[in-house]
C-alpha cells in the first residue's frame, strides 16, 4: 500500500501553526470535528440478523439448535456482551 492510502490526511505548515496557537477548548472542538469527519467517511455495511440467520441456515449440516448457538454468538458480539 502506498503511504497516501494509509494516511490520506495531510497537515500543512499553516495548519500546524494554527494548531500550536489554539487554546484547550479550540483544540477540543477541532479534534471533535476531525473525529466526526473520520466517522462519516467510514464505509459500513449493515446485515439484518434475520438475513444472516437465513443464509447460515441454508448451509448443509447446520440444524436449528446449532443455528441458535451461532446466532447467540453473533448477537453477543453485536451487543458488546462478549468481553474478553
Amino acid at each position: 500500500m502506498s503511504e497516501e492510502k494509509e494516511n490520506p490526511f495531510e497537515l500543512t505548515r499553516s495548519q500546524y501553526k494554527e494548531i500550536k496557537k489554539m487554546s484547550r477548548e479550540q483544540m477540543r472542538v477541532t479534534l471533535k470535528e476531525i473525529y466526526n469527519q473520520g466517522v462519516a467517511s467510514v464505509e459500513t455495511t449493515y446485515v439484518h440478523p434475520d438475513d444472516l440467520r437465513n443464509a447460515i441456515g441454508k448451509i448443509n449440516g447446520i440444524g436449528e439448535k446449532r443455528l441458535d448457538e451461532i446466532m447467540a454468538v453473533i448477537e453477543s458480539f453485536i451487543s458488546g456482551d462478549d468481553k474478553e
